[in-house]
């Protein structure tokens, strides 16, 4: 029978295309959902305020009357802009194991492009860094960090098979945490906060962190204007995500460097990982998900290190320590046992630098295709 791909035009139709990966994954004991009505926000055209500077539409492919794959397709304007390139993204994307349906939904999210003069497809990506990238190729037998996306073996062959080739790769990391921070990293943030009169900042509320938010969110464009897929933040997206994302934070595993005047120079944010309490929710907060993320936030033993950005002015005069020094001790006093990065290009060695200091292994590879319209 043949393969229909629809546009969609509804949000009932939305509603489908949100849900159809718990369809697709059932049963398997690695995929976790996203929050679904976070998932909808983000896809919702008077929600969220990407959409006022990228273009973008929705298909799902059906066979036999039943959903068998869906995929976004994305034009980011304003990277596009920045970059001076005519890149379209394709994202969202999940199928079932069959190549002619793969095909069938690169081939609608392909034209769309070429009707709007894309010279080149990539993907998976979002409207912005904060959206789930990349397919899985190594790490199938992880549960993925929070807000991070899984996907079966089978894609990255079937997406190769349709001219789809490596543009980038991105690496995880678990590390073990020290039963003490290492005296090299207490000693580094010593004398880093002497020389350069820098303070670590431990607030106790979130309504205590509101008041460094303006600064994180200007070091965030500052800091990753130039890596892969990052378009700036807009002044609303930036107070949309404050609204998502500060509720969730512990500000104990919160780390904020300042100077002597109190301004922000460098953070690093992690989160007590919320993987499988949003899996035994099955991705609702009602009725059972609000508690179970609480739960979450405040007994686990996994925290996952969502972000880490510093001032340019700052770079390269070893701030790190001093975030490490901070957030290490927390992990101690806590009883975390695993620390799970968030992804850093494969390129990124001064990153991957830092993890030398600790017990680790890379254990996740996610890929960014691309292929010439």
């Amino acid at each position: 029978m043949d393969i229909q791909v629809r546009e969609i035009k509804t949000k009932k139709e939305l509603w489908k295309f949100i849900r159809f990966p718990q369809r697709l994954y059932s049963g398997n004991d690695y995929y976790t959902p996203p929050i679904f009505s976070s998932e909808l926000k983000t896809l919702s055209s008077d929600k969220n305020p990407a959409f006022e500077f990228c273009n973008c539409k929705l298909w799902l492919a059906y066979k036999e009357g039943k959903i068998v794959g869906r995929i976004a397709g994305i034009i980011n304007n304003n990277y596009n802009e920045q970059h001076k390139i005519r890149n379209a993204r394709f994202g969202w994307l999940d199928f079932i194991e069959d190549e002619d349906i793969l095909n069938s939904l690169l081939i609608a999210a392909e034209n769309w492009a070429r009707e709007n003069n894309m010279e080149y497809i990539h993907g998976p990506l979002g409207f912005t860094s904060f959206d789930a990238s990349g397919i899985l190729i190594e790490g199938f037998k992880e549960i993925p960090a929070s807000f991070a996306h899984y996907n079966y073996p089978y894609y990255s062959e079937l997406i190769e098979k349709n001219g789809y080739i490596k543009d980038i790769d991105w690496i995880e990391f678990k590390i073990k945490v020290p039963q003490k921070v290492p005296d090299k990293i207490r000693r580094g943030a010593r004398i880093i906060k002497q020389k350069y009169n820098l303070h670590a900042v431990k607030e106790k509320t979130t309504r205590g962190l509101k008041r460094y938010v303006k600064d994180l969110f200007n070091i965030i464009n500052i800091t990753y204007k130039d890596f892969y897929g990052f378009s700036e933040l807009t002044a609303k997206q930036s107070k949309l995500l404050e609204k998502d994302f500060l509720s969730l934070l512990n500000p104990e595993f919160v780390s904020l460097v300042v100077d002597q005047h109190d301004k922000l120079i460098a953070f690093g944010i992690s989160l007590p990982s919320l993987s499988k309490a949003v899996k035994k929710s099955k991705g609702r907060l009602f009725p059972f998900g609000y508690f179970r993320i609480y739960r979450a936030l405040h007994k686990n033993d996994k925290v996952d290190l969502l972000l880490i950005a510093i001032d340019p002015n700052y770079q390269n005069k070893g701030i790190n320590a001093i975030i490490f020094d901070d957030l290490m001790q927390v992990f101690i006093d806590k009883k975390i046992i695993d620390v799970e990065t968030t992804r850093e290009l494969e390129d990124n060695i001064k990153v991957q630098q830092l993890w030398k200091d600790y017990e680790s292994i890379q254990h996740n590879r996610v890929r960014c295709y691309i292929k010439k319209l």
